[in-house]
This record gives C-alpha cells, structure tokens and sequence, in this order.
C-alpha cells in the first residue's frame, strides 16, 4: 500500500493530535516548558501550566495574548516538590479540563555536585526533578487509564548519558528519569497511554550557568539549542498517529561535543 504524503496529510495530523487537546505542562514559566506551552496553544491547545514564580507565570501570560493565546492558556503556581502541590495540580486540572490529553512533565531545578550543598538541599532536588515526575504521572495515567487514551512526555536531559563531572546530584535525577520512562511505557502502553522521553543537549535557559550573551553567542556558533527547539521536538511526538510511538528523542546542539 502507497499513501502521497502531502501539507495537508500533515496539517491534519496537527489538528486530529495536537488542537482542541487538553496538555498539562509542568516548569511551564520558563525555558522549554514556556516556550512549548506557546506553541503549542498557538496550534490550538488549552494548555495549563505551572510555575513557582508568580512574575514569570504573568510574563507568559503577557505573551500569550500578545500572540492571541490568551484564553488558550490558565497558570497556576504549585511546588512539584510537594504531596499539596500535586493535589493542587490536579484538582485543577480536574476543574479546568474535562479530560487530560497530555502531561509534559518538565519543571525541573540545576543542581551540581553532591560534595556540595545540604541534605535538605538535595532532599529537595531529588523530590522536583524525579518525585514529582513520579507523582504527577501517577495521576494523570489514572485519568488517562480510564479512557484508554493519553501521552506522558518526560523532559529529561543528556546528563543522563553524558554524566558529566561536577553534576552528580543533577546526573542522578535525570538517570531515574531515563529509567523510569523506559520501565513505565512497558507498564501503560498496553491501555493506550504513551510515554516518550526527550533529552536535549545544552539549551540556552535560565538554568545555564552562563550569561544571556555567552548563551546567544553559543547558539549561533551552533553550539547550544534553543528553548523552541525543543518545543518543536514536542510537537514532532505528539503530532504522530496513535499506532506510531517516538519513545526517546535525542537533541543535541550540532558542535557540542560532549
């Protein structure tokens, strides 16, 4: 069997996959999770995000409707880190949806090294950048379960291949991640919800320890990727046909060498 494969069979895809969805997206103020929060409510999406500053959330919001997304897009602010934060996710979720499409699980600290720092310190690391991925897929597969229907897309990073010196407590989150992602798909594929993990290289946010300057000069020497980069990636997963899965997605800025 042959299919044309033309704009339109694109454009279609788009619509079916991607308009009219209801998408959670957490760390959605900043960085990747901000820049595809807008795209993809540029595309149709109703999107909610979360956020743990109230000037970044109205900052997207102030862009949103510039770019006339404004009713597309409700943020809340809520601590990933927390059983109460996640509650408060979801009985919003609850209110503002009636169905969940997709859960973007993005929000995310940097951390460096573990001869660093305090226990609280990592206690808290550990419980946004993997708990909360944990707990807020727990909650969105029981929504998702009942209606055979759903994508988790997990923002993980290169760190977990990479494991680069200087980065262990950050390196540990983003391995469970990878871990986790892999081991979950095999547990929910089977009623219809689908898990797709994307690693980015180096991404020019405010998680760089670099300035914004050094951060632009890198992206143009293709040396680091831009946060709508990786919304663009988002889009690509989600705009495929149930029967198709991208299950991990690698990304990295085309001279970083690590």
């Amino acid at each position: 069997m042959t299919t044309t494969i033309t704009q339109q069979t694109y454009t279609d895809y788009l619509s079916q996959n991607i308009s009219d969805k209801s998408i959670l997206v957490t760390g959605g103020t900043t960085g990747i999770g901000r820049a595809t929060s807008l795209l993809l409510a540029s595309m149709g999406a109703n999107i909610l995000l979360t956020g743990q500053d109230q000037a970044h959330l109205e900052d997207t919001l102030k862009d949103a409707g510039k770019i006339g997304v404004g009713d597309k897009i409700r943020g809340i602010i809520a601590d990933i880190s927390t059983s109460e934060g996640i509650a408060n996710i979801f009985n919003e979720v609850d209110q503002h949806f009636n169905k969940l499409d997709v859960l973007i699980n993005n929000a995310a600290l940097v951390y460096q090294s573990v001869t660093e720092g305090t226990y609280e310190e990592w206690d808290h690391i550990i419980k946004t950048n993997l708990l909360g991925y944990l707990a807020c897929s727990n909650r969105a597969i029981e929504r998702m379960k009942a209606r055979q229907a759903g994508h988790i897309i997990n923002i993980g990073s290169m760190s977990a291949d990479v494991r680069e010196k200087g980065s262990s407590v950050y390196v540990a989150t983003k391995s469970g991640i990878q871990g986790f992602s892999e081991s979950l798909r095999k547990e929910v594929n089977e009623f219809g919800v689908k898990i797709t993990l994307i690693e980015p290289g180096a991404v020019g946010t405010d998680m760089q320890p670099s300035s914004p300057e050094e951060q632009r000069k890198k992206i143009k020497n293709l040396e680091m990727l831009k946060a709508e980069d990786i919304a663009y990636a988002v889009v690509y997963c989600l705009a495929q046909p149930s029967r198709c899965d991208v299950v991990e997605l690698k990304i990295r800025p085309h001279l970083q060498m690590i």
